[in-house]
């Protein structure tokens, strides 16, 4: 009997736990219950009327491009956008030609809307047109009613305020296209988003963009507004302050406007700093916010100066007598060459049965080391390869910047090219030869440099030799960017001071090839070297008969280089210089070199901070 009343104890508890388990969880649903119909009930009512709870982005303004005075290279303006969602559309071809009737579409517009229709998902609202006229979207938003699917966004459009100008080095925003969204899915959240495809828009795109902000809207069946339930604000990108100097930068477009195609740098030579990054002919970045018209493209395409790719980065050239520093150096560090050492030159430089001719067809007679910079003589140059060998010569170009790329920020930048033994048999399969050497010693053969490695390559001449590189942005949002501090380079100070010496003679002794464009403005003065790189092999037939440059087709005739430095006394400034096809460096490049030089002496950036603006 004991034990059926334990047993029956046992199991009244564990009926009344089951039951108080029970009760709790009624209970809770209860609570729960009541909570979503008394508290949130309005919400899901709305919500369960017909799905009108629409959830929207707001496109958050991009940052802003300060140049270092404070200066707007990039900024925004109010823009009104019409956007569609295709999975709203039955058919686009007649849904277009509706729109059509209302607003101006080209058919231009049209044929990337469909493309881009094809390549986004469905679901994604996608700009059909943009900078609407307030006309155009008086007439979309009283009839949106029967445009299923269409939307007005008030958003901002891009502005590049000195176009040309600064094209190549601030780059340009455009649509998303379907290569961006596979990398990044989350950009279309937004549909009018634009992200930078170039320059520093592309660089520092993901800091510029900001974050979204978004809107909580009541609407009815036809889509039209009620009111806002909820909303949060997007927060702004960060804005970017470069070193570039917009005076001065506007200044060498100006100056390089007067030659056909044309590039330049001007840097600080102690910090690195990029004052002004110069490609000519450029072109206008607006013109991409909108979207180019086919004709537009072809035309841009079809130039045969090639005013998209930035020459200043991109542009790789042989670098002609602007190399000859880097020979000198070599052969001062070998003890093949000194102070004193000088070379005969008879006009040319006989290997074998082979020849090389100097520019100058009667020579220089007896040169030294400062003569040969100062007059450019190929002969003596010539001679010292023949000694020094490629190797030497090729580690010391590496040292100073040249034949690989600088860590800059831009991606168009370009490596060129440094030769040695172990490249020509890698690359071409046979072995390096003592010719050419020697026309590698004159800045010819298979060197290729760019003009950013040029204005490196003269900045680490006359800084010390330290090894600065170039940079363009010292604010990205809060954060700063200061220059670092240079290593020092494994190079001779002594060697370094005949090199400087010899540059100085180029521009100010009397026979110095850059004499008529020195720098005559009392308390300015600027040193450098000349350079002229053949597009070509001069014929011996060319040479006999005396073939003048001016007489060849453009595409033809050589290219024009000046590689610049000033004051003397304490150089900070430096500049390098490419006219393509401008026949010599003497009489196109230097004349420049002297303008850019005065002007950015005279403006002194380097003795202004940057300016710092609001994030």
């Amino acid at each position: 009997m004991e034990k059926i009343v334990d047993k029956y104890r046992v199991f009244t508890r564990r009926a009344f736990l089951v039951g108080a388990g029970q009760a709790a969880i009624m209970a809770g649903l209860g609570l729960r219950l009541g909570y979503l119909q008394l508290v949130e009930g309005e919400q899901y009512q709305t919500l369960a009327d017909r799905n009108s709870i629409d959830l929207r982005l707001i496109s958050p303004s991009r940052g802003i491009i300060y140049d270092r005075a404070g200066e707007r290279l990039a900024d925004n303006t109010q823009n009104f956008k019409l956007l569609i969602t295709p999975e709203k559309v039955k058919d686009m071809d007649v849904f277009l030609e509706k729109i059509s009737e209302l607003v101006k579409i080209t058919d231009a517009q049209k044929a990337d809307f469909k493309e881009r229709v094809e390549s986004l998902p469905r679901f994604a609202a996608i700009e059909l047109r943009d900078s609407l006229e307030w006309e155009d979207v008086s007439k979309i938003e009283l009839n949106s009613v029967y445009l299923p699917g269409v939307s007005i966004e008030m958003g901002e459009q891009r502005r590049y305020p000195l176009a040309e100008s600064t094209a190549h080095i601030i780059g340009y925003v455009s649509a998303v296209n379907k290569t961006d969204a596979k990398n990044d899915p989350e950009l279309l959240r937004l549909p009018s988003l634009k992200i930078g495809k170039t320059g520093i828009e592309k660089t520092y795109d993901t800091f510029m963009r900001g974050k979204a902000g978004t809107r909580k809207m009541e609407v009815n069946v036809a889509g039209r507004e009620i009111r806002e339930l909820e909303k949060r604000k997007p927060v702004t990108g960060d804005s970017v302050v470069l070193s570039i100097d917009k005076e001065i930068q506007n200044y060498v477009m100006q100056q390089l406007s007067e030659h056909k195609s044309a590039s330049a740098i001007v840097m600080d030579s102690q910090t690195g700093a990029i004052y002004a990054a110069c490609s000519h002919p450029s072109f206008d970045p607006n013109l991409f916010v909108n979207g180019l018209s086919p004709q537009k493209w072809q035309e841009l395409l079809s130039n045969e100066t090639y005013p998209l790719t930035n020459k200043a980065l991109s542009g790789q050239y042989a670098p002609g007598s602007t190399f000859k520093m880097i020979t000198a150096m070599a052969a001062l560090e070998a003890g093949i060459t000194s102070r004193s050492k000088t070379v005969f030159c008879p006009g040319y430089y006989e290997l074998g049965t082979g020849r090389f001719h100097c520019w100058k067809r009667g020579g220089h007679g007896k040169v030294d080391i400062i003569d040969a910079l100062a007059e450019s003589c190929d002969t003596y140059f010539y001679e010292l390869s023949r000694e020094v060998g490629i190797n030497r010569i090729a580690n010391m170009a590496r040292r100073f910047g040249l034949g690989s790329t600088l860590d800059f920020e831009l991606s168009e930048e370009r490596s060129g090219l440094i030769p040695d033994e172990n490249w020509k048999l890698g690359h071409l399969g046979v072995r390096w030869q003592l010719g050419d050497t020697i026309v590698a010693a004159i800045g010819q053969g298979y060197i290729l440099t760019t003009p950013l490695q040029l204005a490196v390559m003269t900045a680490r001449l006359v800084n010390g030799g330290y090894a600065v590189k170039p940079w363009l942005a010292y604010y990205v949002g809060k954060h700063r960017r200061p220059p670092k501090t240079w290593p020092k380079m494994d190079v001779n100070q002594a060697h370094l001071n005949i090199v400087i010496e010899g540059m100085n003679a180029v521009v100010n002794a009397p026979n110095g090839t850059a004499r008529g464009s020195r720098i005559q403005a009392e308390g300015y003065s600027m040193g450098g070297k000349t350079g002229t790189a053949q597009v070509q092999r001069i014929t011996k037939a060319q040479r006999n008969e005396n073939v003048q440059q001016e007489s060849l087709p453009w595409r033809s005739r050589h290219h024009a280089l000046f590689v610049g430095y000033g004051p003397i006394e304490n150089p900070r400034y430096v500049c390098s210089i490419v006219v393509e096809h401008g026949i010599g460096g003497s009489a196109t490049a230097a004349p420049l070199a002297k303008r850019i030089l005065e002007f950015t002496e005279k403006r002194d950036p380097a003795s202004k901070d940057i300016q710092k603006v609001k994030a």
